[in-house]
């Protein structure tokens, strides 16, 4: 099995939204942007992540009007993070046992230098993790 890790396959990119940014806001963002995710702040600190799951399960679904819920109101505070030297089967087993499908992705001095989803995983070519 090869040995590919996280850092090689990993979006880079990771937005920041403050806890206050009302979800038609947010899903504007990730549409311009083309990400399905966003890191929400309050202040300086990393309070959660929402995803456009998350818009759609915990709000659309609920009736939660876009115009005035804010990304606080349906944040997923756990925050789990992975570095980004671990493998992708490594990653892959840490989604599985937390029941996530995306990854905040730390260097060695945990600050945050990108997400892995289950969408980048699947983009390998399969003989890169069969």
């Amino acid at each position: 099995m090869a040995r590919v890790s996280v850092a090689e396959v990993m979006t880079r990119q990771v937005v920041y939204l403050p806890e206050a940014t009302m979800l038609d806001e947010a899903a504007q963002v990730m549409r311009d942007r083309a990400i399905g995710d966003v890191v929400v702040t309050r202040g300086p600190t990393m309070v959660g992540v929402v995803t456009d799951r998350d818009v759609v399960v915990r709000a659309i679904a609920e009736n939660l009007p876009p115009r005035s819920t804010s990304l606080g109101d349906i944040t997923s505070h756990e925050l789990i993070m992975v570095e980004q030297s671990a493998t992708v089967d490594e990653a892959v087993q840490a989604m599985r046992e937390r029941g996530v499908r995306r990854l905040l992705v730390c260097d060695a001095d945990r600050k945050v230098v990108g997400i892995l989803s289950l969408s980048d995983v699947a983009l390998l070519p399969t003989s890169a993790h069969a």
